[in-house]
């Protein structure tokens, strides 16, 4: 039986640790199912996304982005950490890491499909109830529904906390009226699902919401015009009046921040690896 233990690593503590060998997970260790799962994710992208690379940046064909998403989620690439019993294919958190790394090649298709799958996808995952779960990732897991996240603002980037987006409780105590206004909002422009962040009264901390597109009250600004990424929509969101079942609360409120931050790291980590396969492919 094996007992090794391991001791977690404290802040930058492995910039100057000393790592033993077998430490160290390297690509031969993937299995036969990860290795096929990896060469499925790479013929998508010679065939999907390297062909129309230049239309995809044009962005003058609106639906070209969406339609190559729902393709991925056809493919099952959309739903890897997703459990099965979700719609998802249940792998672990290596084989994402391997799935992110080869679609960092896939130019600004990379950041589409890092919105949904990370901070699209996961608040739901790890924070919803089963109601949610059940509700939300079978259709987030096949391209059906897209996700974003919303949480920057115009006053509130790096401090997120210092949002000024409202949650307020109607008179029946059914729904939440959202009001705010979101910027830099990753697949905004074709989403179905927006994770919200916004303050109930004078809380400290935000609290989060499962926004569908259909409750209304959200407009948005035309595609911001960036430097690069260009194929990825990105647009600011405004919502007036949003009107948000009390049952779409994430998680407890005031836990918001708490989810933002957790969710961000998990995303820091996918995008080392994202932007290594982009290095490599270039």
């Amino acid at each position: 039986m094996n007992t090794t233990t391991k001791q977690s690593i404290n802040g930058g503590e492995f910039l100057i640790k000393e790592t033993a060998a077998q430490e160290i997970f390297i690509f031969e260790e993937f299995s036969e199912e990860q290795k096929m799962m990896a060469q499925a994710c790479q013929d998508f992208i010679d065939t999907e996304i390297h062909p129309k690379s230049e239309e995809i940046d044009s962005m003058k064909n609106p639906e070209l982005v969406p339609s190559i998403f729902k393709k991925a989620g056809e493919l099952g690439l959309l739903g890897i950490s997703v459990p099965e019993e979700f719609g998802g294919m249940g792998m672990s958190f290596n084989t994402s890491m391997l799935i992110a790394d080869i679609i960092g090649g896939a130019g600004s298709f990379s950041t589409t499909f890092g919105a949904h799958t990370g901070i699209g996808t996961l608040p739901i995952l790890y924070y919803g109830t089963e109601e949610q779960k059940s509700k939300y990732l079978p259709k987030l897991a096949t391209g059906e529904w897209a996700a974003c996240y919303c949480l920057t603002e115009p006053d509130a980037g790096s401090d997120a906390n210092s949002g000024k987006t409202k949650a307020t409780l109607t008179a029946d105590g059914n729904h939440y009226l959202i009001n705010g206004q979101k910027m830099w909002i990753s697949n905004a422009g074709f989403a179905d699902i927006f994770i919200v962040f916004a303050k109930i009264e004078d809380d400290k901390n935000l609290t989060a919401f499962i926004v569908e597109k259909g409750f209304g009250g959200i407009t948005m600004n035309e595609e911001e015009k960036k430097m690069g990424i260009k194929g990825s929509s990105t647009r600011q969101v405004f919502f007036n009046d949003c009107k948000v079942p009390v049952e779409n609360m994430l998680s407890e409120r005031q836990n918001g921040f708490k989810i933002a931050v957790n969710i961000l790291n998990i995303g820091r980590i996918k995008l080392g690896a994202g932007v290594l396969g982009g290095c490599k492919t270039v």
